[in-house]
């Protein structure tokens, strides 16, 4: 079993930045593949990033590659997700899952976090 919680959301000016975080239980952090999802109102959960246990990571489009950048930290059974330059359509809540294969669709995905309100104004 794995838990997971995030934190780190808010609400931020466009062009502001937001880091969020998911600290994850067990011993066995490292051997997950670490995502983050999102779910803005009437659409469906969408595949942000994720990163493999060495570090190997794949994000979701070209428009948030460049703004976002997802890292773990295996020592501290932590992943986060730095975003950058943020737009009023990122405007979501943002989902930390674990998986223990490398996939970009959320029923791949084993266990997830409660979600974080990322809010954009513009």
């Amino acid at each position: 079993q794995v838990q997971l919680v995030e934190s780190g959301g808010g609400l931020v000016q466009a062009g502001g930045s937001l880091r969020l975080s998911c600290a994850a239980s067990g011993r066995t952090f490292s051997l997950y593949v670490m995502g983050w999802f999102r779910q803005a109102p009437g659409k469906e959960r969408e595949f942000v990033a994720h990163i493999s246990w060495s570090g190997v990571r794949s994000y979701s489009a070209d428009s948030m590659l460049g703004r976002f950048t997802i890292s773990r930290d295996n020592a501290k059974n932590t992943v986060y997700l730095q975003m950058d330059s943020l737009k009023p359509e990122d405007t979501a809540i943002y989902y930390c899952a674990a998986t223990r294969v490398v996939a970009t669709t959320a029923k791949d995905y084993d266990y997830w976090g409660q979600g974080t309100q990322v809010t954009v104004s513009s």
